[in-house]
């Protein structure tokens, strides 16, 4: 199975394009127009300081001009300068370069052709809507009223522009780089959990196979700390085990549909695909418990987009 970029990665890879551009000035920023002449979702963008790392990756991406199109008519989810932050990158100078086309892929993610107001979103969960990149984006209204993309809290709604609207996000949308194994494949500290997928696998029961499918899937992903934790010292370790002794264990990760960080209430019980369930609580952060765990796992990273589900990361092995 073929190595992809870690999400991590494609952080880097989206935020390293805009000081190429920037130099030691702002020569590269897109002009702020006058103030009568805000009115594109561009314009708005760039007179808003909360926008700066957006403004800029959208020039580095040569994007201007679709978000100046007047004829045009558009949805952005758009990512503030504190998404980016929480990425990792606290500042516009710690950007680096990245290859163009990577970045227009990127950004052309958050966008919907048409301009779809927060009344419009279907009241239901995770409804799939193709984005200009021609991948699914999963948009959530609930009966409150709250939007949510790829379980992404919209926090600031149906934001006006003369070619659409603008529904502001507080992290940057990352499209899937492949299915769940792939994913995993690509995230160093997701290499114990691979090593106990293909070792499980040579049993009786293709668990590769089955997490390569079609789905929709979810799966809790243990760190390679957290199979440390659960005995395995080494990837020997793991691939002295017998496989039917870890394939239980794997299918008490996974749930068989697509659940992000905004569906999880507190006090679900989810059945996984052991056939028996896991508890969520949410106080203090999102967590996940095994029935034969004595404390729960912290989600330490929700909603890793794959293109056959999703991915939360979790700090333990959950025992069935």
């Amino acid at each position: 199975m073929r190595k992809v970029l870690t999400r991590r990665h494609f952080f880097t890879v989206l935020l390293m394009a805009v000081l190429s551009v920037m130099g030691t000035s702002c020569q590269y920023m897109p002009p702020i127009p006058p103030s009568n002449a805000q009115n594109t979702i561009l314009q708005k963008l760039a007179s808003d300081s909360r926008f700066q790392f957006l403004t800029v990756a959208v020039a580095r991406a040569g994007l201007t001009s679709v978000l100046s199109d007047k004829s045009a008519q558009l949805t952005l989810f758009a990512p503030t300068d504190q998404a980016f932050q929480a990425a990792g990158f606290p500042t516009v100078e710690s950007i680096a370069k990245a290859p163009a086309e990577t970045l227009k892929a990127i950004l052309l993610y958050h966008v919907l052709s048409g301009e779809t107001k927060s009344a419009q979103i279907p009241l239901a969960s995770n409804t799939a809507v193709t984005t200009v990149a021609n991948k699914p984006v999963f948009i959530t209204r609930t009966n409150a009223g709250k939007v949510f993309v790829n379980g992404v809290a919209v926090i600031q709604k149906d934001w006006d522009a003369s070619n659409g609207v603008i529904h502001v996000i507080n992290r940057v949308l990352i499209p899937a780089v492949g299915d769940i194994v792939q994913t995993a494949q690509g995230n160093a500290n997701l290499s114990y959990l691979v090593a106990a997928v293909l070792r499980a696998s040579q049993g009786t029961v293709n668990v590769a196979a089955l997490l390569s499918g079609d789905g929709p899937l979810t799966v809790f992903a243990p760190t390679n700390q957290a199979f440390k934790n659960a005995g395995f010292a080494t990837v020997d370790a793991i691939n002295a085990a017998d496989p039917a002794a870890l394939t239980p264990i794997l299918a008490y990760h996974v749930i068989a549909a697509r659940v992000f960080s905004s569906d999880l209430t507190e006090g679900a019980e989810p059945t996984t695909l052991n056939g028996k369930k896991v508890k969520i609580t949410l106080a203090g952060g999102p967590k996940v418990k095994g029935l034969s765990n004595t404390t729960a796992s912290n989600i330490i990273i929700t909603d890793i987009v794959t293109t056959n589900g999703v991915v939360h990361v979790i700090d333990q092995v959950l025992l069935p």
